[in-house]
């Protein structure tokens, strides 16, 4: 056999076994920022499994870039504990805040979750989610550079006992989910409050609070979070990102153990 003939069919039944591995989820992750990540990191360490889809090239979010294309972030004393888990190299600065090369920090977190068991599917969008029994229960793919030429090409799916909203500012899954079902989320208003400007602090206390289950099976973390349900915005500072992604995974890991057991 040529060796272009080995290249070729390695990926090709080393992908698709991947793939076909993750036709049914305990937890499917749509957006690959730091929170995701996390989340995806100590599901799989739980034993959990878990798969993220993230539309770019490279998951990862806005944390590469840092603030303006400077490349270093700000992290607080609060999420400390998680850079030690993760092994990342950090710097004390000031108020209880460390510094950390977001490069650095980005593949590091990429890195552990693969390690930890997590599949990582990167170029995928999330066009739909699967909807069953006033849950949701899966999520429907295809390939971004599909839908940015808006090709009509049909999607798959994959099931999941628990699909997070990790898209960011735009809460993507959760919008598509009120658009197309009419449901009524938990939040103060029953529906997608929105994102305020910019708080620092606040911002970073209640994307914690706000990770939550928002409607049965489907769960936010991030800016997802605090856009559903009305809180502000951060900036460069990522502490809160990690401890929602921390949350996050501990609150879907209760949900698919209750699902087991009620089965």
């Amino acid at each position: 056999m040529v060796m272009e003939t080995v290249i070729s069919r390695g990926i090709i039944e080393s992908y698709f076994e991947k793939l076909t591995s993750c036709l049914e989820l305990d937890v499917a992750i749509v957006g690959g920022g730091p929170s995701g990540i996390v989340a995806a990191y100590y599901l799989a360490k739980a034993g959990h499994k878990v798969a993220l889809f993230d539309r770019k090239l490279a998951p990862g979010g806005g944390m590469w870039g840092g603030a303006m294309m400077f490349n270093d972030i700000i992290v607080q004393e609060e999420a400390k504990h998680i850079l030690d888990e993760l092994e990342l190299t950090y710097r004390p600065y000031q108020q209880g805040t460390y510094i950390v090369d977001s490069v650095h920090a980005t593949a590091a977190l990429l890195y552990k979750a693969t390690q930890a068991g997590a599949k990582i599917f990167n170029c995928y969008s999330v066009e739909d989610v699967v909807y069953k029994n006033k849950r949701v229960a899966g999520v429907v793919v295809n390939w971004t550079p599909v839908l940015m030429q808006k090709m009509h090409v049909d999607p798959l799916t994959l099931m999941a006992k628990c699909v997070l909203d990790g898209t960011g500012h735009d809460c993507e899954i959760v919008k598509t989910v009120v658009r197309k079902n009419g449901v009524t989320l938990n939040t103060e208003t029953g529906g997608i409050v929105g994102e305020m400007s910019m708080d620092a602090a606040e911002g970073e206390r209640t994307t914690v609070i706000n990770t939550k289950e928002v409607y049965p099976g489907l769960f936010v973390s991030g800016m997802a979070a605090n856009g559903v349900s009305g809180s502000f915005r951060m900036g460069p500072i990522f502490g809160g990102m990690l401890l929602s992604g921390e949350k996050a995974a501990s609150i879907m890991s209760e949900s698919v153990k209750a699902q087991a057991k009620a089965q």
